[in-house]
């Protein structure tokens, strides 16, 4: 019997859509969240032990300065670094990437993905959505990957959020907003000082503004422990309603406290990581997923948040001529980034989470494979969304291999061209969950989770 569209769709009542609504769409404290948890009908998610950590690299990094260099292209394109080998033969990345050399069989690099949207707003909502925008800037039309995960997996409770975003502090921002999913697949958001010698959690939400819903005392915490005190001594565990109770134990749990405790792990694997924000937010990452959590995202942003930048460099990947030396950024920001995600690598693996974990490493696009020079005297590269490397590692797939081919500038793919949504279609076969599942949007179109898309068999 062949299904129709509509009856693979769950129906969402207008009246549930009408009660979300009234939260906005920034984003929700943690009761909030799981009361619309208890509101929202189950989708019969897989409850399989798999996970994703995406590194997620905002602004955009490039593909020819770092996973597909062309040492052979004229010089104002192949740029001011060169290649090195790696442990595994033809599979060559930058120079100031020594650690991923090391690590090279552990991870593939699809370098022949593409699409249509060429500025930040719609390169990330493409990315993120895997689906086209319908505008390029405001707030997400469709959910983001993390959001589909988390409800697909509604039903399965590790005492832990099913999605979290571990980032700079501030409000939750458009590109990971669950759009008509409700704000209670919203990732829940780590902001933290990920500097501090003795690392903590030093505010856990999904949205100041919002933060008044729970206790005050929980949501502006200082700490698990100083929060279980404080609830403790003034009774604020029986004044709140059961929803409440269970944000508080949730977030106050061991569990919870043992995921965010870096003091757990030993020097060796703090000083692996790096001791830097990237290091300190990938290695969290790790401890997430080990714990039972679904889906994390780690955005590398400013890895030294609080200190000043060296002169010339940017604090993300948007490295413009006019916003940085693209070159000298590159040599600033580069050793952190090869730290971090090599050490991911290797610790994914080394501690046998191979098959639970996949790791995938992105941005929105490239960058320009022709150096620009918008600011006379200073190299940089724009904005290039018909060309982009990423990485993908672990999820019990065939590491050690390079996918697609570009043409010898870095400029657009010449072999295997793949789309977004071809790596979504991917991610989603690892976790258990079917592309074709359908969701009600706001007007209560059936929408499915993915438009088209086939997994990389490649990498299968």
């Amino acid at each position: 019997m062949t299904m129709t569209l509509n009856s693979r769709c769950g129906r969402f009542s207008r009246r549930g859509f009408l009660q979300v609504g009234t939260l906005g769409l920034g984003g929700i404290g943690l009761s909030d969240l799981l009361r619309l948890k208890a509101l929202a009908n189950p989708t019969g998610g897989s409850a399989a032990d798999t996970a994703v950590i995406l590194v997620w690299l905002p602004g955009g990094a490039s593909q020819i300065d770092m996973y597909d260099m062309k040492p052979k292209a004229p010089l104002e394109y192949r740029g001011e670094f060169d290649p090195v080998r790696t442990v595994v033969p033809g599979l060559d990345v930058c120079e100031l990437l020594p650690r991923h050399a090391q690590v090279a069989d552990r991870f593939s690099i699809i370098r022949s993905v593409s699409h249509g949207f060429n500025q930040h707003g719609g390169g990330t909502k493409q990315m993120l959505m895997a689906r086209p925008p319908l505008r390029e800037d405001g707030a997400n039309e469709y959910p983001v990957i993390g959001s589909v995960v988390s409800k697909m997996r509604e039903g399965r409770q590790v005492g832990l959020p099913n999605y979290i975003l571990c980032s700079d502090e501030g409000a939750l921002t458009n590109p990971h907003q669950s759009s008509y999913l409700g704000p209670a697949h919203g990732p829940f958001q780590i902001g933290a000082n990920f500097l501090t010698p003795e690392f903590k959690v030093q505010n856990i939400t999904l949205a100041k503004e919002l933060e008044g819903r729970l206790d005050n005392r929980l949501a502006l915490m200082r700490g698990f422990d100083a929060v279980r005190q404080e609830l403790d001594r003034s009774g604020g565990m029986l004044a709140m309603d059961q929803f409440s109770r269970l944000a508080a134990s949730m977030l106050t749990s061991e569990k919870a406290r043992s995921a965010f405790d870096l003091s757990k792990e030993s020097d060796a694997t703090r000083d692996s990581y790096g001791r830097h924000a990237w290091g300190n937010r990938t290695l969290i990452a790790r401890r997430l997923v080990e714990a039972g959590v679904s889906f994390v995202t780690v955005e590398l942003n400013n890895p030294w948040p609080g200190r000043t930048a060296p002169t010339d460099t940017h604090y993300n990947w948007d490295t413009h001529s006019v916003n940085s030396n693209h070159f000298k950024d590159s040599r600033w920001k580069l050793p952190d980034y090869d730290q971090s995600v090599s050490a991911l690598v290797k610790d994914v693996y080394e501690r046998g989470l191979d098959k639970k974990v996949l790791v995938v490493v992105t941005g929105e696009f490239g960058r320009t494979p022709y150096v620009e020079y918008e600011k006379p005297g200073r190299p940089g590269r724009g904005h290039h969304c018909s060309a982009m490397s990423i990485l993908v590692s672990g999820g019990g797939m065939r590491m050690g291999q390079i996918i697609g081919a570009t043409d010898p500038k870095a400029d657009h793919p010449v072999d295997r061209p793949l789309a977004p949504v071809d790596l979504w279609a991917t991610v989603y076969r690892f976790l258990g969950i079917d592309i074709e599942h359908c969701f009600n949007d706001t007007i209560g179109r059936p929408m499915a989770i993915l438009p088209s898309g086939q997994p990389i068999s490649e990498l299968l």
